[in-house]
């Protein structure tokens, strides 16, 4: 009986949320909301339904920020559910998300879009789309522009994307690797800059990534500077970072042993890391 009753608030609340009144309207989202921030089954329900998907997204292009920031809530509501994701992917889907956060009606819209796009991007099959569709340069686009209170959302989103190989190359090619790393030169806040230095580590584990940043100039300098000061996630993701161009570069190397107190450094780390960075420069 209880997902009778579910069924019949979805009907009533999908033909309320169409209405020409933004008081009625607003409620049927907000209880569409509700019932599907915690029930798997009303995920279900409520995907399984006629049109019902469709109809969220075209409520999501409204320019209300209220209708915009409610219907991208029930899709991301949606996108927790692990057997909605690859059809909650669809392009159209991924397009509009991307427009979101390269122009979002309120703050809240794109930290929604973003987590939506992470949501998603989180089953492996969906990764190559939204590479194909654009995804990656908006992200590192508005990563390079100002820092509003989305972005560590559209960092975690990006981070999740560049998981998959072909991403990488993409992002490298959109210049993530500078971008990030004026992120981690910055004064923002560590959230910001550990995230930076986790994608940089990702990106480091292909060659494209890691060629980008061997050719970054000062990048042995840039990462001692983290070691320094930052707390001890953004120094981990630093060492991440230093053990890949050692193996990689004799260059590094080199750099890192002219540095008159990159001995010092080490010498602040933990164990098992200045034992790996120290092996690098010895060998």
């Amino acid at each position: 009986m209880a997902s009778v009753r579910v069924q019949e608030t979805i009907f009533q609340c999908l033909s309320e949320a169409e209405s020409d009144f933004p008081e009625v309207q607003h409620k049927a989202l907000q209880i569409l909301c509700s019932i599907t921030k915690v029930s798997p089954q009303n995920r279900n329900l409520l995907a399984q339904t006629d049109g019902a998907v469709s109809a969220f997204l075209s409520l999501s292009k409204f320019s209300s920020p209220v209708v915009q920031t409610l219907s991208l809530s029930i899709l991301f509501n949606l996108s927790l559910n692990s057997n909605l994701k690859l059809s909650l992917a669809e392009m159209e889907t991924i397009t509009h998300l991307n427009s979101v956060i390269l122009s979002p009606a309120s703050p809240e819209s794109s930290k929604l879009a973003a987590s939506l796009i992470c949501s998603l991007a989180m089953l492996d099959k969906n990764k190559a789309r939204f590479g194909v569709a654009g995804t990656i340069h908006a992200l590192v686009k508005v990563a390079s522009g100002h820092r509003g209170p989305a972005a560590h959302h559209l960092l975690s989103s990006l981070a999740e994307l560049v998981r998959f190989h072909g991403n990488c190359t993409v992002a490298v090619r959109s210049g993530a690797v500078e971008v990030l790393l004026k992120v981690v030169e910055s004064t923002d806040g560590e959230d910001l800059v550990g995230t930076s230095l986790a994608i940089l580590g990702l990106l480091a584990r292909f060659e494209e990534g890691l060629s980008a940043l061997r050719k970054t100039d000062q990048i042995v300098s840039s990462m001692l500077e983290v070691l320094k000061g930052r707390c001890m996630l953004s120094k981990e993701g630093a060492a991440e970072i230093l053990l890949r161009l050692f193996d990689e570069s004799e260059g590094c190397v080199r750099d890192a042993l002219r540095l008159p107190d990159f001995a010092s450094v080490l010498a602040d780390l933990s164990l098992g890391v200045r034992g790996e960075l120290e092996r690098r420069l010895v060998y």
